[in-house]
Order: C-alpha cells, then structure tokens, then sequence
C-alpha cells in the first residue's frame, strides 16, 4: 500500500492513472475506486488527455442514491453506517474483480466519514490486512486536507511520494515530488522535477553525478583558432568547461559557435542549449560571419534547443542535457546564456548546486562544455548575476578598449587548469570574410581589461578585411 499527497491540482489523479495504464500495458488489471468524483469526471479526465480506460475499471461507490435527502440515517450516528458499508463495498468489489493494481481515491472522503482519528486508523489498518493477504498494489490518494503534523498514514504505508507545485510570479508552475518514504529499499532522496501536460505526465530524477562515469582519453583538441589555441594553452580538453565573461555583443556567442563547428568537422555531436537569441537570427549570423551550421543541422550531427525558462523546469533541463550526452553521444555542449538559465532558478544557492552536479556530469563524461555570461553594462562593469569561476576549470574574458579613434575588442584567458595559459592580452575581431580572427599579443598595454581603457602600445591593429 503506498500513500500519494498533495493538495488539489498538484497531479495525484492523473499519476494514478498512469500507475493503472502501465499495469493495463503488461496486461494486468486494475480497478480505480473513486468517492470523490463520478465516474462520468473521471472518465472526461482521461478523455482530455486523449488517453482510453480500456482495461481499466471504474468503480464509483458514492451515487445518487447514497447523497438523496431520503438515504439520510436518523436512528444510529451517520458515520457509524456509512463508513462500514463504504468499507465493505470496496473489500466486495476487490473480491470482485480480483484486480493486481487498485487506486483508492481518496481517502479524505474515508476521514470525513469516520470523523474520529482512531476510527479512521483502525480503518485504513483493516484496508492494510485486507490488501497484504492479496497479490495487489494499491495506490491511496490523499488531499492533505488532515490536522498539519497528522502523520498516522505515513506510518501505515509501505511508500509514501509527496507532490506539490510552486506558483511562479512570472511562467508556468513548477510541479515536483519527494519520495518520502518507501520501506524496504534504497531509494533517491530530495526534490525531483516532472511536468503534467495534456497527454504527458515525465518525472525528472534529481542528477547525481557520482553515478555517472566515463573512461576518456582528455587530448586537447583545437578551437578552430590557432592563436586562440595557444592562449588556451593548446586548446580545450575534453572533461573540461570553458567560461566566457564579456559584455553584450562582444563575440562571445561566435567564439562558442566556432569552437563548436570545429567539433563538428572532426565528426563529433554537439548539442547547443540557446536562452537568449533566436534560432534564426542565430543561424543568419553564423552564416555571414562564414559558418553554415544548417548541414549539421539536417544531418543531425547538431541538435539547438531554444530554451524557455519560463516554462521549463531547471529538473527538465537537466534530464535533456544528459539525455543528449547519454542518448545522441554529444561530446560538445553548449549553454548560452548563463543569465537566462539563471531566471529559471528559485534561488542563487539552488543553481550553483545545480550547475555543480551538471558540469561535474559533463567533465565525467569527457564532454567539452562552454558557458556563456554576459556582464553588466553595454561595455562591462566586471560583474556578473553569478559568480561561477570556482566551477570553471578555464576562463576566457572580453573587453571593449578604444583605438585609433575605434571600439575594438580585447581577449585574454585568465584562467585554466589543464595547462599553462598565455598570460597575453591579444584584440579580437569578427568579419565576414575572415570570421573570428585573434592577433597578435597586445605589447605595452594598460588596463585593458578594465571597464573601459584606451590603448596605447605599439602593436597595429587588425584592419577590417586583413589578412
């Protein structure tokens, strides 16, 4: 016998009935005692997610007759009667039907007709014998609707799964489910995600990353960018993530664009989770700055995902993430940006955990990972919505500087922890006819990586169409 709560509209109806239909799929049977609605309700529930009670019985043990003004008990309290024969009902239909999966629904209403704490326990404790001497599961459902603190079920349960769901002030709700009992097994603790849709009803088990591993050999591999290889040290390593830091429109986006396509060369998937731009304003920058990603895209080498994060579940994510790595084999991924994923999060605490299951995920799976933050400011004022350096093992940063009466772009890798960086600063440009180019180090520089420098030293500057 196992407890499912949760206050109305959190979802227990409808797991309930995915219980029933993945027994009816094995070809067991089952039977759904419902006191609280009609069997007419139940059966527009199923009908709105296009799904059949085929296989399925309904029984509906409160009619019109018993709820009449005539079927009213004057003589003997009403409880005494109407709990005994709600019980039998339910033991004769049993009986009955011989079912291997029962859904009793729900026992708020049992409450209510016992009215007292001990009469409803004694209750639930003689459903409990009538059940364990029978080769069935049983599924109670429960509204919460009891004294706070009233845990008389959860002791009385094999299992007990908590649902409820968390009203966002901006998007959808977010659905989640504890388990908080299950006797007798090893089961996975805390939060986990899912969704409840029309024809859909997906849990999203919590990542732990400790129980995935991979074997994999951590060769560097090139960036599409000889200079910006050897800044890096002699280019990204699988098993590692790589943090860009930059203001808006600094070419963040292009450099993780680049490196991507040079996977993709090589033969490798890539998966690339997109927050803030469009998909084709994406593909139509790409593609004049020089890389056509739509081959890769209709091979299915490459797979883009516009996220909502307002309508996807940080659990959702996750699952996704992984699923492409594990399912598709993508070895490059790609999170774009960081301040969009940031707004699908409860709270800055709850992301950094996040993040740090999901990146220690991807570097244990060899996958080459590139995060996106875009900084405050048109031109940067060095801070950031999150502070995620402590989980990247390279950084590589942007800034503007001004020269020769130009905005221009200064790169510099600042952190890395696969091999020995140049401690360089090098400009960095974008052009449609020669894409990401990165120049030569930039000598006698000052301050260029503050907020907003001018650049005096005696290096040129890269023309607009130069080599």
């Amino acid at each position: 016998m196992y407890l499912i709560e949760g206050t109305p509209g959190t979802g227990k109806t409808t797991f309930a009935l995915k219980f029933l239909f993945a027994g009816a799929e094995r070809g067991e049977s089952g039977l759904y005692i419902t006191l609280s609605e009609t069997a007419d309700e139940l059966r527009a529930v199923v009908a709105s997610h296009g799904w059949s009670l085929d296989g399925i019985e309904v029984h509906e043990l409160v009619n019109e007759m018993d709820i009449a003004p005539e079927s009213e008990q004057f003589i003997l309290h009403p409880s005494e009667i109407e709990l005994g024969e709600t019980i039998k009902a339910v033991t004769r239909e049993i009986e009955r039907l011989n079912p291997v999966r029962v859904v009793f629904d729900s026992l708020s209403e049992m409450r209510l007709l016992a009215q007292e704490p001990l009469r409803y326990r004694r209750q639930i404790l003689a459903l409990k014998h009538f059940f364990s001497n029978r080769d069935c599961t049983v599924l109670m459902l429960d509204d919460k609707t009891s004294e706070p603190g009233d845990l008389q079920l959860h002791s009385i349960a094999h299992g007990v799964i908590s649902i409820d769901q968390t009203p966002q002030l901006y998007g959808t709700e977010r659905r989640r489910l504890r388990i908080v009992k299950m006797r007798g097994m090893k089961f996975q603790g805390g939060y986990h995600d899912f969704v409840l849709d029309t024809g859909r009803v997906e849990v999203f088990p919590r990542l732990i990353a400790a129980d995935y591993h991979t074997d994999f050999v951590p060769t560097p591999v090139s960036t599409g960018s000889g200079p910006l290889d050897d800044m890096l040290g002699g280019g990204l390593v699988p098993g590692t993530n790589t943090l860009l830091l930059g203001p808006s429109g600094v070419g963040k986006t292009t450099t993780t664009v680049r490196c991507m396509l040079s996977a993709l060369e090589r033969g490798e998937r890539a998966d690339y989770y997109l927050f803030d731009e469009g998909l084709s304003t994406l593909l139509a920058r790409c593609r004049a700055l020089g890389m056509d990603l739509g081959p890769h895209l209709a091979s299915g080498q490459l797979g883009i995902q516009y996220i909502d994060p307002a309508a996807l579940s940080p659990g959702e994510f996750s699952h996704r993430v992984t699923q492409g790595v594990l399912t598709r084999g993508s070895t490059f991924v790609a999170i774009d940006s960081l301040n969009a994923y940031l707004l699908a999060m409860p709270g800055q605490s709850y992301l950094l955990l996040h993040m740090h299951e999901l990146l220690t995920f991807l570097n244990q799976q060899g996958v080459v990972t590139m995060l996106v933050v875009a900084q405050h400011g048109l031109v940067a004022d060095g801070r950031s919505d999150i502070d995620l350096s402590y989980l990247s093992d390279a950084i590589v940063i942007y800034r503007y500087f001004g020269a020769e009466g130009a905005m221009r772009t200064a790169l510099s890798v600042i952190k890395s922890r696969t091999g020995e960086t140049e401690r360089s600063v090098r400009e960095f440009r974008l052009s449609s006819k020669h894409g990401l180019q990165v120049g030569q180090p930039l000598s006698s520089a000052e301050d260029l990586l503050s907020g907003l420098p001018t650049y005096r030293g005696e290096t040129p500057m890269m023309a607009a169409e130069g080599p």
